[in-house]
């Protein structure tokens, strides 16, 4: 298999991805300082080459559910950065009309069925669409993006059982960033790899470095060529880190700063940089480039969606189908 970072094409488009949710988050996380924006937000800084790298291995039609940390789900999944950006500004011309925000921003047009405020919430979601697919007969595959968090719900038990005795398309990657809320994996889990536990459910199982693009790809790779050709569900653990906290009101006192620090010089983008630039597929003028580009994309979402209407409460019944 071809590394990403030698083909001057892929690896543009895999950087041009990164820098897009590292600006985005970092729009997030300023708008929010400066109380422009309202309600929460679960930023994913540090942990863009998991969604990056899995969405590459995908295509459009395919499926993905997300999780309250799930801006870079959306964004590699191909998502409009202004409507984004709209949809956390409770604008009209948000994703869903404003009445998402964050933690709820869903598009059908790219596959994705939407980022989730219930820990393990995508994982039945999921685990449906792939059934879907299946029964139209279709060469679909569901990837269903969640946190080590999640491993610990019923849900996410319920889920996998179900996906391993169909053998269904999809394909469940646990975002180990360390933390569920302030609870350290290593103390919620008697394991040293959660992918351990895919063989109580007779499926296979893999720990990957997060924070590398090219591991990331080739594993969920595999695993979507193993659930297309008919062959069932894998679980994938990728190991990676949240440079922020839980959410915006997170004070951090359940971790050091030297490990933190530590991490963030694991940056996954640039990594990623380094290892184009050695290949000689892109030079620092392509890096500049590509980082301007993201931050020009951003700053345009964030104008046009501030300009946009509000979403009006007088329209929230539009929404409602049952009472």
């Amino acid at each position: 298999m071809t590394e990403i970072a030698s083909d001057p094409t892929q690896a543009r488009e895999v950087l041009s991805t990164m820098w897009k949710i590292r600006k985005f988050e970092e729009g997030v996380d300023d708008l929010f300082g400066r109380g422009l924006m309202h309600g929460t937000m679960h930023l994913s800084i540090g942990q863009e080459a998991v969604a990056t790298a899995a969405c590459l291995a995908l295509n459009r039609d395919d499926y993905i559910t997300s999780t309250h940390r799930g801006h870079g789900h959306c964004i590699a999944k191909g998502a409009d950065l202004e409507k984004m950006m709209a949809e956390l500004l409770a604008k009209e011309t948000g994703y869903c009309r404003g009445r998402g925000g964050s933690m709820h921003i869903a598009d059908t047009t790219t596959g994705n069925l939407g980022a989730n405020g219930i820990v393990a919430g995508g994982v039945p979601i999921a685990a449906g669409a792939a059934l879907s697919a299946q029964m139209r007969g279709t060469s679909q595959v569901a990837v269903c993006f969640h946190g080590d968090g999640a491993m610990g719900e019923g849900a996410w038990h319920e889920g996998v059982i179900l996906a391993a005795m169909w053998d269904l398309p999809v394909i469940f990657i646990c975002e180990n960033n360390k933390y569920g809320m302030s609870m350290n994996s290593e103390e919620a889990f008697r394991l040293e790899q959660l992918s351990d536990r895919a063989k109580g459910y007779g499926i296979p199982g893999y720990t990957v470095d997060g924070n590398d693009i090219q591991a990331v790809f080739e594993v969920v790779n595999e695993a979507v060529t193993r659930a297309r050709a008919g062959n069932g569900p894998t679980f994938i653990e990728a190991k990676t880190y949240r440079w922020k906290g839980h959410s915006k009101s997170d004070k951090n006192l359940y971790r050091t700063r030297e490990e933190i620090a530590e991490w963030r010089e694991r940056d996954p983008i640039l990594a990623f940089e380094q290892k184009a630039l050695a290949a000689g597929s892109l030079t620092s003028q392509d890096i500049e480039q590509v980082r301007n580009e993201a931050r020009d994309e951003l700053r345009d979402a964030v104008q046009k969606a501030n300009a946009a209407p509000d979403a009006s409460a007088d329209e929230l019944l539009s929404a409602v189908y049952a009472s």
